[in-house]
């Protein structure tokens, strides 16, 4: 991620900080209000819950997965429910840790995933109601994953120097043990709505199957036209993703959105033109930046190159998921996708942004969609 560098190096644990400003300071760099009020006219506005909060924790992947599929649940069954991102976590972590001690410590280990990391928990274990795992313990009414993740990662960096000359194999026990303090055992069957369901059947319920998806991606360091495993470090069980040039990547989800289908939408979010408060994402062009949040700015013009060597150059990087549910247009007839976001309702759209697509060509990582939503854009 962009920002382990300047801390501890454990994956998404330092969106804490991002997670700490939205919900303590409502952001640092949106220190101004906007003078210049940017006014939009919804045009497509899909089914979708109302907007959680991931509090102190790096999990926005599970936070925009399970909204996403909350979404794919309503369109396909019409059932309407609150899942548990908790549960996807606790199932995720064992994972992340095998990996890194098989990699022998040469390897990603935090609280950072990505979105096919929800669909293989519901393929492995399944999926589950809010209320049949909250992942909240002894009181706790909001996640703070700080002591979490630092017991965890303090863990497998001791197992993994081996202080017996092997590994020892009781690690996943030490592993499970620490999550079972934390956020609690997964349950093996719930009830919900009067009926009694294991997570299995409870995802095939939603109408949920987990091989109906696909991660798109868009750069030209790989071929287009075929999948390949992409380096990020939270791509820990090394997702692929199939590479489509970035005005197809628009156009697929642009015709997703308006065929009834959500998107799942990783991204770049430390540039200052992504403003929580003011519920916009704008890519300024060069001598634009002061303009931002005081007039209507002009924004850059975004190629194929230009993205790719912000990429390269780590100016783009797999900052955050979250959930595209609409789209938009301005008092100009400009574009924007509508999205969920996963820091708590507290800016003027109840915790929604409306993404320019300059913003979105030049600072999209990835996007996972169901496959029917996209194939005749990608064929």
């Amino acid at each position: 991620m962009k920002f382990q560098k300047r801390f501890l190096s454990i994956g998404n644990l330092t969106f804490l900080v991002l997670v700490f400003f939205s919900t303590s300071n409502a952001f640092a760099q949106d220190s101004e209000s906007a003078a210049f009020s940017y006014t939009f006219k919804p045009l497509v506005d899909n089914t979708a819950t109302s907007v959680k909060n991931q509090c102190r924790t790096g999990t926005c992947w599970s936070y925009s997965m399970s909204s996403f599929l909350e979404s794919e649940a309503a369109r396909i069954s019409g059932h309407v429910v609150d899942l548990s991102e908790m549960a996807t976590v606790r199932y995720t972590y064992p994972l992340k840790a095998q990996m890194y001690l098989r990699m022998q410590g040469k390897y990603q280990f935090g609280a950072g995933s990505l979105s096919h990391d929800v669909l293989n928990a519901a393929a492995g274990w399944g999926l589950a109601p809010q209320e049949a795992f909250t992942g909240l313990q002894d009181g706790e009414t909001v996640h703070n994953h700080g002591d979490m993740d630092a017991a965890l990662l303090a863990t497998v960096e001791a197992l993994v120097k081996k202080p017996s000359g092997n590994l020892d194999p009781r690690w996943n026990e030490t592993i499970n043990g620490i999550l079972d303090t934390y956020l609690g055992e997964l349950p093996t069957s719930f009830e919900f709505e009067g009926k009694s369901y294991t997570p299995a059947s409870f995802r095939d319920y939603l109408g949920i199957d987990p091989e109906a998806y696909i991660n798109i991606t868009s750069f030209t360091h790989h071929p287009f036209g075929k999948s390949f495993v992409l380096e990020v470090p939270d791509n820990f069980s090394r997702g692929e993703f199939y590479n489509v040039p970035i005005e197809d990547l628009q156009r697929a989800v642009e015709a997703a959105v308006v065929a009834g289908y959500t998107v799942a939408w990783d991204a770049d979010v430390s540039e200052k033109g992504f403003s929580f408060r003011n519920g916009m994402a704008l890519l300024p062009a060069k001598g634009e930046e002061s303009n931002l949040w005081k007039e209507e700015v002009t924004e850059a013009t975004v190629t194929q190159e230009s993205r790719q060597k912000a990429f390269d150059n780590q100016t783009t990087t797999d900052d955050h998921l979250m959930h595209i549910v609409g789209l938009a247009t301005d008092q100009s007839g400009a574009k924007y996708f509508v999205i969920k976001n996963s820091w708590g309702q507290g800016n003027e759209y109840g915790g929604r942004q409306y993404i320019s697509m300059a913003y979105f060509q030049a600072k999209t990582i990835a996007i996972l969609v169901h496959r029917d939503a996209v194939k005749r854009v990608l064929r």
